[in-house]
């Protein structure tokens, strides 16, 4: 069986297969992609963060048509079903698909469709979907095979009432009731979706509190903010078994409770994609959830071959990703570069409204004893969120009381995954001083105005 040889193979085209095969490609050296799919784009194009993104904007939509006055006339719009709003991710992914398919073409990076495995240190072989296997050689491989919903074992997911966070965006109805088990981002997201499609929601969430990554304050207030709109929170909960009938789905709780709903979201945590790679080959062992170790350089045990994006956990965003495939291959041409921080990486987390932060929050500055204070901004103060009439909202800054330097940024509101950027490049920048935002002008009016207004209020708290 001939084999052909290239500098690097990557495994997966999803965010970070694409960072390292393009980094590779445009720094001269020979590539090739593997996807097992058969179209190139991975789990966060096809069935993860785009058509989950479309469908939450179609739903912002509908919610905004139906609270805001002057679109009264268009009422029969607000009765539009799930699955039609599922429709409109259709479009989106496609013009994903074309723009990545070019990124490759224009690169001269073939795509290979089909199954990757380990046949040695630098041999891979490729089983397509059709026909008989080939095998493919890499000075350096990069394993960016991504991740899928965790499944444990006792939950029945063939039953049409019980999806995880696949397959609900192939539901075919509109559902009345929804429980969602597991809070975490991806639960917080579907509640929040679901809620603002008028369904009775149960968000079970196996801690304490909602998202305890983020800023306490942030988090609160999306708490807050589900239970005004309706969403049923049950924290301390852990699952017993799930009945799952014709009609409707129960779901036991050890604590005794029971949940009935029409449909279940299996939503609490994701599995790394390496069962089929066969690691062992090659002396690497995935984890218990199919994550691979690897370095700050994101190196496995065996140098010449790397794993970045979900494989490796945490924090297992799409925009990191693409940064972890493009350091991995900056690493591979130059082994001296600076370890991959991933400090300045925001978070994005796309409820209604959304979250995004970035830096350190209150918690991590006390426990650490940094002299700090804060700066608030609420959105209803701001004249563009009044015209718009997105009032739910604030912007928080957190400085340090001595130096001025901002430490972290945290945004609960509309277009808070937007808004952060401005925090963001600050943070990065050498005039990272509070004062930066009462020194510059905005647009008027503007979001972006928060920061001023954040700034001030801050500054002002100073002794």
């Amino acid at each position: 069986m001939a084999t052909e040889q290239f500098d690097v193979v990557v495994i997966g085209s999803g965010p970070a297969g694409e960072g390292a095969a393009l980094t590779a490609a445009k720094s001269h050296r020979s590539v090739a992609i593997v996807e097992r799919y058969f179209e190139v784009g991975g789990g966060c194009t096809h069935w993860g963060t785009i058509p989950s993104k479309a469908l939450r904007h179609a739903v912002k939509i509908l919610h905004d048509l139906r609270r805001n006055p002057l679109l009264r006339e268009f009422h029969d719009a607000s009765k539009l079903t799930y699955p039609q709003l599922l429709a409109s991710a259709g479009k989106v992914i496609e013009a994903q698909v074309a723009s990545r398919r070019r990124f490759y073409e224009r690169n001269r990076v073939p795509v290979l469709f089909g199954e990757a495995s380990f046949v040695d240190a630098n041999t891979l072989e490729i089983q397509p979907p059709t026909g008989k296997p080939t095998r493919i050689s890499g000075k350096h491989i990069v394993i960016a095979a991504g991740s899928r919903p965790y499944h444990p074992p006792e939950v029945d997911f063939s039953h049409e009432r019980i999806r995880d966070s696949d397959s609900i965006l192939r539901y075919d109805q509109h559902p009345f009731s929804v429980t969602i088990y597991g809070a975490g981002v991806i639960g917080c997201e579907y509640a929040s979706i679901f809620i603002n499609l008028g369904a009775k929601v149960t968000l079970v969430n196996t801690h304490d509190r909602l998202l305890s990554f983020l800023d306490d304050e942030i988090a609160e207030a999306l708490s807050y903010h589900l239970r005004e709109q309706g969403c049923v929170i049950r924290h301390n909960e852990q699952f017993k078994a799930l009945e799952a009938r014709e009609r409707d789905v129960v779901l036991h709780l050890e604590s005794g409770r029971k949940i009935k709903s029409d449909l279940l979201l299996w939503a609490n945590g994701r599995t790394g994609n390496s069962d089929k790679l066969k690691l062992d080959r090659v002396g690497l062992k995935a984890n218990s959830r199919g994550q691979v170790e690897v370095n700050q350089h994101y190196q496995t045990a065996v140098p010449h071959i790397y794993a970045v994006g979900d494989i490796v956990g945490p924090p297992a965003l799409a925009s990191a990703a693409y940064v972890q495939g493009s350091h991995a291959v900056q690493h591979m041409l130059d082994p001296s570069i600076a370890p991959h921080s991933t400090a300045t990486i925001p978070s994005g987390i796309y409820t209604i409204p959304e979250i995004s932060s970035i830096g350190r929050t209150e918690r991590e500055l006390q426990e650490a004893k940094v002299p700090y204070e804060v700066g608030h901004c609420s959105f209803k103060n701001l004249a563009r969120a009044q015209m718009t009439d997105e009032r739910v909202g604030v912007l928080k800054i957190i400085f340090h009381a001595e130096t001025m330097q901002v430490l972290g940024v945290h945004c609960f509101g509309d277009n808070a995954s937007e808004i952060v950027h401005i925090g963001q490049t600050v943070m990065a920048g050498s005039n990272n001083d509070i004062r930066y935002f009462t020194q510059t002008t905005f647009n008027y009016p503007t979001m972006a105005e928060a920061y001023r207004v954040a700034a001030y209020n801050g500054i002002n708290r100073l002794t």
